[in-house]
């Protein structure tokens, strides 16, 4: 059987959270917004579809458990859901919080403009609230 791999472009850009009992989460490494991205860990996945019908329950359940979180520490005016896979072909799920003040509202946060990348202190900060409040 394939072993999970995270994809190089995902692990560059992002920073690991944790596991949930489908997804490994991730934070996305940009100040600029709550940004999670969850990866069904399982190899060989490129669509939705790819997952058997159980895991897409699971898939769903975690995806609600993640944007709930996120609205919970967060508060933004609006959750957005992406499964684009253009660039990344590995099937993950961006969810990201969004309010009137980020930089690219109300357009997509895609291609918008360089990420920004988190300073250390506030980085380990992000990642243990997330943790802590997902329960990982």
């Amino acid at each position: 059987m394939a072993k999970f791999n995270l994809d190089p472009q995902l692990g560059a850009d992002t920073v690991e959270i944790g596991d949930l009992d489908l997804c490994r989460v991730l934070l996305m490494n940009d100040v600029r917004y709550p940004w999670l991205i969850l990866v069904p860990a399982k190899p060989d996945l490129t669509e939705i579809g790819d997952l058997s019908r159980n895991d897409r329950i699971v898939l769903l359940d975690e995806i609600e458990a993640a944007s709930a979180v996120l609205m919970k520490l967060y508060n933004p005016l609006k959750l957005n859901l992406g499964m684009l896979g253009n660039i990344v072909r590995q099937l993950h799920i961006h969810i990201v919080g969004r309010t009137e003040c980020d930089p690219a509202w109300p357009g997509p946060v895609w291609g918008h403009s360089p990420s920004e990348a988190y300073v250390d202190d506030a980085l380990q900060l992000r990642v243990t609230e997330l943790g802590k409040a997902l329960g990982i």
